[in-house]
């Protein structure tokens, strides 16, 4: 079905896949994919872009005309807007299809729903772009671009389908090839912390604001309007805002006026919900750590290493008087998922037992090739944020040196979510290195 837009004319794809591309024969699920060309050129014969969307666990982007870095794309080519599987339109992955796999309330059907989540990393990603680059393109070549979770993809795709790729641009997500999860969260915890001081630093009056709001949590049993609890520790987690461009600011304003009277304030508990809730990508908690895994088990990363870090403790914020000129600011986190959030959100909480198997499993196949990858000969260009606080820019910059070719842009100018804030300027400069003419 196509239908138009201001300035472009969509498709809308679907795509029947295995759920396993080692049984072609097997179980099929639907991949969606969304098509989008300027409208001047609906009619020529363009060069192929995929578009794959950060993650994991969210469908691609809902393009409003020709916006963002999609203004930049649709002069040269011919987009893809991909919803990788289990997201948006293709065959979803969550409690209630998930429930149909067997009786949640036993072991066994956790263990199912942990076997068929499996299939849902970047591995199978990139087979079904594989499957759907052949439908589209008659077996040519096409462009990728991978923002985030999306360039992780991008790398695997270089790792096991180079053949499929025409050149790769990737924006804040070259992964660490033979990284654990333990090493990721080592390293972003401390980024994590330096982006508190920075807001902190800027908003001096959130210190006492956010500590203020962290006791009323200590001393009240508060759920939010979906019935979810809202602990502590969930509050922290509002720091996930913190490595977008204007998440600062948006934190700031959360912070505004988050009481009404001597209550937290319903407009407060509405906007909280809005940010801590998985339902519209429960993929992203189940499989984040997921994402990291080759061999190694991640039992549950994020929450073992932030042990190591002992000014994430929120017990110092509630308990130094704060009147004290050297009392302890609370401190956020950032992008890690925590096993009390699989029991606090009601649309994760049925999968708690696929979720620890999942976190429990040591059997992981390889993401990435190394020595594929040392002998790439596709152009591949790569923003790379220095300040980025989802993905590490050291372990970024020593996997752009392990990927023969691999040509980086280290800049300060943007933060993770540059390639969607900066008006194309980001993809433009990422096409003019991988044609040599930047």
């Amino acid at each position: 079905m196509s239908y138009r837009q201001p300035g472009t004319v969509l498709t809308d794809h679907l795509f029947a896949v295995p759920l396993d591309h080692s049984r072609p024969d097997g179980e099929q699920i639907e991949v969606f994919a969304r098509e989008v060309v300027a409208a001047d050129k609906a009619e020529a014969d363009l060069p192929w872009l995929l578009f794959l969307q950060g993650g994991p666990g969210f469908g691609a982007q809902r393009p409003e005309g020709r916006e963002s870095w999609l203004d930049r794309a649709l002069n040269d080519y011919r987009v893809l807007l991909l919803d990788q599987r289990g997201t948006g339109r293709s065959t979803p992955a969550t409690r209630q299809t998930l429930a149909r796999l067997g009786p949640v309330s036993t072991r066994k059907s956790g263990q199912v729903q942990a076997d068929y989540l499996t299939h849902f990393r970047a591995d199978s990603i990139v087979l079904d772009a594989e499957l759907i680059r052949r439908e589209l393109t008659g077996d040519r070549p096409w462009s990728v671009l991978g923002q985030s979770f999306g360039g992780f993809c991008t790398v695997t795709y270089l790792s096991f389908a180079p053949h499929g790729i025409r050149e790769a641009f990737i924006t804040g997500g070259l992964p660490g090839l033979l990284v654990t999860a333990d090493d990721v969260y080592r390293r972003i915890y401390p980024t994590v912390a330096g982006k508190n001081a920075a807001h902190y630093d800027r908003y001096p009056c959130d210190v006492e604001q956010a500590r203020r709001v962290a006791r009323y949590l200590s001393d009240h049993q508060v759920r939010l309007p979906d019935g979810a609890p809202l602990s502590v520790q969930a509050f922290q987690s509002l720091g996930m805002m913190l490595g977008q461009s204007t998440g600062s600011h948006a934190l700031h304003y959360l912070l505004e006026a988050p009481f009404a009277g001597d209550e937290l304030s319903d407009a407060f508990l509405y906007a909280i919900q809005h940010k801590l809730s998985f339902a519209a990508a429960p993929l992203y908690a189940l499989l984040h750590e997921a994402s990291y895994a080759q061999a190694v088990a991640t039992r549950w990363s994020a929450q073992r290493i932030r042990s190591e870090f002992a000014e994430f403790d929120p017990g110092p914020a509630l308990d130094d008087d704060p009147a004290s000129p050297g009392a302890a600011p609370l401190l956020f986190t950032g992008e890690m998922i925590y096993p009390w959030m699989i029991d606090a959100d009601p649309v994760l909480r049925p999968l708690r037992e696929a979720a620890d198997l999942l976190a429990g499993r040591d059997d992981w196949p390889p993401l990435y090739d190394p020595s594929r990858l040392a002998a790439n000969d596709v152009p591949v260009a790569a923003a790379v944020y220095y300040d980025d606080m989802y993905v590490d820019r050291e372990t970024s910059m020593r996997t752009a040196q392990a990927i023969r070719g691999l040509r980086t842009w280290v800049t300060s100018e943007y933060d993770h979510d540059g390639l969607r804030v900066s008006a194309g300027a980001v993809l433009d400069r990422l096409i003019k290195m991988c044609r040599g003419n930047a």
